[in-house]
């Protein structure tokens, strides 16, 4: 093992721990590392390889399933030229730019080669590098196109060292209850080691072959961990169906679903399952998914959603649930400080940025947070409660406005869940709701008798 390799300074580890408990603890409800067992131990060269969909927060998942030491990540360039605060921050986390010819331009890939040799070197030495073969993000459940840029990196690293070292390769996948908002739930999965040395002999003749041969293990590994819904073309109701038809899949396939990875592997089992059925009956899945998009349209029209259709709850319960939102209003509003700015001011930031690609949201929430808002906003209300209050005072409300701003982002939740509720409990048996709680029914009768 090369102790040089796998010591990390203490300020790092320091900073790592901070930026884990609001990755771990606040930014997300809850967190899981499967098959954590398959990571090689620290100083073994390794490069793991995933899909890529939601930026920043996929890094930082990986990041975070192993302590003991420091990864290097290739990303999308673009985000470096950010501002130079964001170049430096990237960089001290262990990101390297990497140009990509349909984003950055042909000119601009002559920027790759030092970062590619020096990533090389690192690698061989016992690093631990990660990258997106996609060179992009997704913005569904699907896996694009593999560049073999990661496969050539790995082969010339190997070669630097007269192919003495072995290098593993270790597939893996991000997936997310929800991309947007705060307190989802995330999970990386990690697949089976692959021993890069298990090629070289076919490398040093067929150095392409060899290239290829690892990349079709790879995709397929990293395919069958994650949700790859390929039939793009009925992507937005293959993916409303995985919503509003899981639960009634698992209890007729006798699975569990009660957490996200048990939810990952209904929702695989069902978009398979309906991706197979449109192949040997296209008329029947047609009429399906096109009756699908209907009922999408009708619960936006009649403002509820597919939790409401399937929990059917009850007036009073909710308009209970509304009276205490509102005895509860003056605390909600004084949770506003500083959680209101935490969130507003990144998400206007994305919008300004990347007008079209909302999957920076995650990135510039957390970011910003963690690196600006976070430690303003709280040195801030510290200063100001200390003055105008109690210094004793305003350090145990320091301590507690994670939590606080928390009950402001619950408070919403529950005060839009009742609402939806109560929307559907007064509609439930006319109108819109009607229709679509018969749609719903009639599509669920479908799908029981196809699939």
């Amino acid at each position: 093992m090369n102790e040089d390799v796998t010591k990390q300074h203490p300020a790092y580890l320091a900073f790592k721990a901070y930026v884990r408990f609001f990755h771990d603890k606040i930014y997300y409800r809850k967190t899981y590392k499967i098959n954590t067992e398959e990571i090689p131990e620290s100083g073994i060269p390794t490069l793991i390889l995933s899909n890529h969909q939601n930026c920043l927060n996929d890094p930082l998942g990986i990041l975070f399933s192993f302590s003991d030491r420091k990864a290097h990540f290739l990303t999308r360039a673009d985000v470096f030229a950010l501002s130079p605060v964001a170049d430096k921050f990237l960089r001290s986390i262990g990101l390297l730019p990497s140009f990509r010819l349909n984003y950055e331009g042909a000119e601009a890939l002559k920027n790759n080669k030092e970062t590619f040799k020096s990533t090389e070197r690192e690698l061989v030495k016992g690093r631990t590098i990660v990258m997106y073969p996609e060179a992009g993000h997704q913005d569904k459940h699907w896996l694009g196109y593999f560049s073999l840029g990661y496969a050539r990196l790995a082969f010339e690293a190997a070669e630097l060292d007269d192919f003495k070292t072995d290098i593993i390769i270790l597939p893996s996948c991000n997936h997310y209850s929800n991309y947007f908002g705060i307190q989802n739930e995330f999970m990386v999965k990690f697949g089976t080691p692959i021993h890069l040395k298990d090629y070289y002999e076919l490398y040093k003749v067929k150095p392409r072959t060899a290239q290829r041969e690892l990349n079709k293990k790879v995709r397929e590994q990293i395919s069958s961990l994650m949700l790859n819904i390929e039939d793009l073309d009925n992507y937005e109701a293959i993916d409303f169906l995985r919503e509003s038809y899981r639960y009634e899949w698992a209890r007729k396939k006798n699975m569990k679903c009660d957490d996200l990875p048990s939810k990952l592997l209904v929702d695989k089992s069902l978009c398979a399952s309906l991706e197979s059925t449109a192949h040997d009956k296209p008329e029947a899945m047609k009429t399906v998914y096109g009756q699908s998009l209907e009922l999408k349209r009708l619960l936006g029209q009649a403002r509820i959603d597919e939790k409401a259709l399937r929990s059917n709850p009850k007036v009073f319960p909710n308009l209970a649930g509304l009276i205490g939102c509102l005895l509860l209003f003056p605390l909600w509003i004084v949770s506003l400080w500083p959680a209101i700015l935490q969130y507003i001011i990144p998400t206007s930031v994305c919008k300004s940025k990347f007008p079209d690609d909302r999957m920076f949201e995650g990135t510039f929430i957390f970011a910003l947070n963690v690196l600006f808002f976070i430690p303003i906003f709280y040195i801030l209300s510290l200063i100001l409660c200390g003055i105008f209050i109690n210094w004793w005072i305003a350090l145990i409300y320091v301590l507690f406005l994670p939590l606080i701003s928390l009950f402001a982002w619950y408070w919403r939740k529950w005060f839009l869940r009742c609402l939806k509720n109560l929307r559907y409990a007064i509609g439930k048996n006319k109108g819109t709701i009607k229709k679509a709680k018969e749609l719903r029914n009639n599509i669920f009768d479908q799908l029981n008798k196809i699939l």
